[in-house]
């Protein structure tokens, strides 16, 4: 028997991306989707009746933590085939439910798929990089990746951890005799992220990096970085002005000794 497919979005105020999303849901994909649930952290920007609108179903999470909230979309999931999304990701490739199902229905013993959206994917895919060889960058990625719910049941995810919930896992199951496979399935991820969401990121990965895989930064590292850090900036700042001043003054001969051979 075929396996169906639950589709969950992480949102919070994102009603514009949501709304796009949605539409792309369910206008290139309704026959292959089962259902849509949104695991929403208590927007405020109609988020919520927009969802409601177009047909999802919403869950609502107070206290957001990655690996909360991919264990209740687990559980909120009505079917075998847990394919995530955040609001700002969509699916792009025609095909792209139909590859993950079909994974899903020829190995029984496959835990999740890692969908593609950047070159590095292509190139690890292209080059047979597989989840063993590679954890960290072919492993399972929480936007626009799929799970067995069935896998998930015997193993959640950690929710005292404070990022990478998807490549602890991805590790765990491996470790269990579990598949976690690359597919050719393609997603787009749309984000513009502030500089102060940039160093959130930043601040998680590297607890995660360090709870996760045990990588620790020493007191040289930091001065490296900060160096190579200003240094890009004075770099660019340079570049900057150069082309600032090269595109002014061609304006300015265009303007007094080209334009006017065209009269």
């Amino acid at each position: 028997m075929s396996k169906k497919v639950s589709v969950l979005i992480r949102n919070k105020n994102q009603k514009d991306s949501l709304k796009f999303l949605l539409k792309n849901l369910n206008n290139r994909y309704k026959e292959d989707i089962d259902e849509i649930i949104v695991i929403d952290n208590e927007s405020v920007d109609g988020s919520i009746e927009i969802a409601e609108e177009m047909g999802a179903k919403v869950v609502t999470i107070v206290d957001f933590g990655y690996g909360s909230s991919a264990n209740l979309a687990a559980t909120s999931a009505s079917h075998e085939i847990v394919v995530m999304f955040s609001a700002h990701s969509f699916p792009v490739s025609q095909d792209f439910f139909q590859i993950i199902k079909a994974k899903f229905n020829e190995n029984d013993n496959l835990a999740g798929v890692r969908a593609v959206h950047r070159s590095g994917d292509y190139k690890l895919m292209i080059n047979g990089i597989k989840s063993k060889d590679d954890p960290n960058r072919a492993g399972l990625m929480f936007c626009g990746s799929a799970f067995s719910k069935e896998v998930w049941r015997k193993h959640p995810f950690k929710d005292d951890i404070v990022t990478f919930e998807d490549k602890e896992w991805t590790v765990r199951v491996l470790n269990e005799g579990y598949d976690v496979e690359m597919v050719p399935a393609v997603f787009c991820y749309d984000l513009k992220r502030s500089q102060a969401s940039n160093y959130k990121r930043f601040k998680d990965e590297t607890l995660g990096n360090r709870d996760i895989w045990g990588k620790k930064v020493t007191i040289g590292q930091v001065f490296l970085k900060m160096g190579r850090s200003w240094f890009g900036y004075f770099k660019i700042f340079l570049i900057e002005t150069y082309y600032v001043f090269k595109t002014g003054f061609f304006l300015l001969w265009y303007v007094l000794f080209e334009q006017s051979k065209n009269k």
